[in-house]
């Protein structure tokens, strides 16, 4: 298996159908084939070797879609930055993967400058943009342009499709190391199930450095699909996207589907009976949210994933709506699914060993779709994958029909908006301010985001600091989605015999009449 391998299908067997839509600018297949193979080409006249790492920092876009092939055509791995970290994040990433070219687009140019300065390992900078190229860069036109078309080099198997970066339970960024086997099996289990064929239009509005997007659009490469680009999330560009190229299926959080049904232009007519799958994860659904969805859109599958980046996404899918019985979805609305095809999951005990069903303890998962390791870390490699299963760090249980209820994180993990934020980071960049004695980070309930980042601080003696001072010193140092919200000041934080935080106690106060405790 290959990632290139749909796209050589679909120019094969249907060359003048509509392979991309980025607002005017829509190719065929024939011309998106051509473009990545020149592409491939450019990167190698520019020193990409096999293996070497390539990233690209920028918005979602049918150039995005031709970076995902290009660079395995050419020999190329992968290294999709996160738009949502910091300058010091995204710099830290790229030296970490030794990636050698760096691609970049108009929203990200006032970063240039510093990656320049401060990266050790980026050589070449491509300029993705629509406006004059920039001094010191390639253009991306240009360079398609230039270069003539080369052969694949069909990377396949087990060789290393990219390196996708997820935050990291000690302070730093941990790079996931995925092949095409890894990638390729989650997108076939996606079709396996039912989703995709080649009269399906995907729509690319979740962050396409994401791996949940990129996963996902994996099934709809292999189906043969057409793909349609906006910039970011936007409900309006959404609306505007199924009703003129007939979008059929998506990925959002649901936060996103809570904007999206509360844009005043749902409040009017619109076509929207393409709409066929949307399917949505990081969190689940709030019941009342998700049973309002289905009434404002009741021609419209809403299907749970559940996985992580180390899953190449995919661990279980919740298709309950598909169930004849009522009762039967409503029981299993709030499941994160069952195992996907290629995928065995299971709930064990801290030794490893299943549980008996309807018993809490921790998700794990085996298949060809658990990564290669993480990248430069054999250690945490061998803590997160014993015996072959990986260990996703949350807390759930399984019911007798095989679905899985996701009730806590064992890591210290918040998802808020989506967003994956681990603690660690953010009470190390607290940890750096002269008042703070102490620090602990933890997730608690927001109306709108499902979950927010909260800080218990614990003062140094005789110092006085605002909240306000704390995030905004938090903000120089990591992204802003990771900083706290809130804040509140505590003369010691409650420790276990061991001299470990006890955040659950921490917790409690904001949890509690709660079923569950994340959102």
């Amino acid at each position: 298996m290959y990632l290139t391998q749909g796209l050589h299908r679909s120019i094969q067997q249907k060359p003048d159908a509509i392979a991309t839509s980025y607002g005017d600018r829509k190719r065929t297949f024939r011309e998106l084939g051509e473009r990545v193979a020149r592409l491939a080409s450019g990167l190698q006249s520019l020193g990409m070797k096999t293996g070497d790492r390539v990233a690209m920092l920028a918005l979602n876009s049918d150039r995005y879609l031709e970076y995902q092939m290009a660079v395995p055509w050419g020999g190329g791995v992968l290294n999709p930055c996160n738009i949502r970290w910091s300058a010091a994040e995204i710099i830290y990433s790229l030296d970490d993967s030794a990636s050698t070219i760096l691609i970049i687009d108009d929203a990200f140019k006032p970063m240039i400058e510093r990656i320049r300065a401060e990266s050790k390992t980026i050589v070449h900078y491509i300029y993705a943009g629509e406006g004059e190229t920039p001094a010191g860069m390639y253009g991306y036109e240009e360079l398609v342009a230039r270069s003539y078309p080369i052969e694949d080099a069909v990377r396949r198997g087990d060789d290393l499709a990219g390196v996708f970066y997820t935050g990291g339970t000690t302070g730093f960024p941990k790079g996931v190391m995925l092949s095409h086997t890894n990638l390729c099996s989650s997108g076939l289990a996606l079709l396996a199930d039912g989703f995709g064929s080649a009269s399906s239009v995907y729509l690319h509005a979740a962050p396409m450095f994401h791996l949940a997007d990129f996963g996902i659009g994996v099934a709809y490469w292999l189906a043969g699909a057409t793909h349609v680009i906006i910039p970011k999330f936007d409900p309006e560009a959404i609306l505007v996207a199924i009703e003129r190229d007939g979008v059929s299926e998506t990925l959002l959080v649901p936060t996103m589907i809570q904007m999206f049904l509360d844009h005043p232009l749902m409040q009017k007519e619109c076509n929207l009976g393409s709409m066929k799958t949307i399917f949505y994860g990081a969190s689940p659904m709030p019941e009342a949210l998700i049973n309002r969805a289905a009434q404002v859109l009741p021609n419209v599958e809403f299907v749970q994933a559940y996985g992580m980046t180390e899953l190449a996404p995919l661990a279980t899918l919740n298709v309950s709506c598909r169930h004849p019985s009522e009762a039967f979805r409503r029981a299993k609305q709030r499941a994160a699914g069952r195992a996907g095809f290629c995928v065995e999951v299971r709930i064990v005990d801290e030794a490893g060993k299943e549980v008996p069903r309807g018993t809490v303890g921790e998700v794990v998962a085996r298949g060809p779709n658990v990564m290669q390791g993480y990248w430069g870390k054999p250690d945490q490699t061998v803590a997160a994958i014993r015996d072959g299963w990986m260990h996703t760090g949350d807390g759930g249980y399984m019911d007798e029909d095989g679905y899985v209820f996701i009730v806590d994180r064992i890591k210290d993990m918040i998802i808020s908006g989506g967003e994956n934020i681990y603690s660690a980071e953010v009470e190390s960049a607290l940890s750096t301010h002269p008042a703070v004695a102490a620090s602990a980070v933890i997730g608690v309930p927001d109306a709108d985001w499902g979950e927010r980042v909260h800080a218990v601080v614990v003062k140094k003696p005789g110092v006085t600091v605002a909240d306000q001072e704390l995030i905004k010193h938090c903000k120089q140092l990591i992204a802003g989605y990771k900083c706290p919200r809130s804040v509140e000041f505590r003369d010691t934080l409650p420790l276990s015999g061991a001299g470990k935080i006890l955040k659950v106690e921490l917790r409690k106060p904001y949890w509690e009449g709660q079923k569950r405790n994340v959102s």
